[in-house]
């Protein structure tokens, strides 16, 4: 469900009140960890954490109008999700987070490609997914992402 909001405050405030403090709460473990030069915006109707023109100017290969996303909260109809581009590119840290998600929850986590669905807001590991947040320097995205980029032109 994409909000047409203009910055995260915006985006978050035109929630249900029943998802404000749990989007907020993601929101604030994430800039709380995540490395120097990735910037928060509003990108794809969502919350968004992108390596900016000014670090990447080659911007995203799909529109390199846009910056290279990496991360992005969304509030969607049954779900709050976390978007990360890395747990998909990187298979090392998709295998770490879920191992770390079932010892920390004691559950498997409910994940499509790059996608992490909660559909209870109360069972969110809020530090596991601050570091997560954490795991990825903006250089370390680019080089995975250009080696990605790679091997996609390539197949072509």
């Amino acid at each position: 469900m994409q909000i047409p909001a203009k910055s995260p405050e915006d985006y978050i405030n035109q929630l249900p009140e029943e998802r404000q403090e749990t989007v907020g709460k993601l929101r604030k473990v994430i800039l709380e960890n995540l490395p120097k030069d990735f910037t928060e915006t509003i990108n794809y109707g969502m919350i968004g954490y992108v390596v900016s023109h000014s670090v990447y100017p080659a911007g995203y290969h799909v529109d390199p109008a846009q910056p290279l996303p990496f991360l992005n909260i969304a509030s969607q109809k049954n779900f709050i999700s976390v978007y990360h581009m890395g747990l998909f590119a990187d298979e090392n840290l998709h295998n770490w987070f879920v191992a770390e998600y079932h010892r920390q929850t004691n559950t498997k986590p409910d994940m499509g490609k790059s996608c992490i669905r909660f559909k209870r807001p109360e069972k969110i590991p809020y530090a596991l997914i601050g570091e997560l947040a954490s795991r990825m320097t903006p250089a370390e995205w680019i080089a995975l992402y250009e080696q990605k980029v790679k091997r996609i032109n390539k197949l072509q």
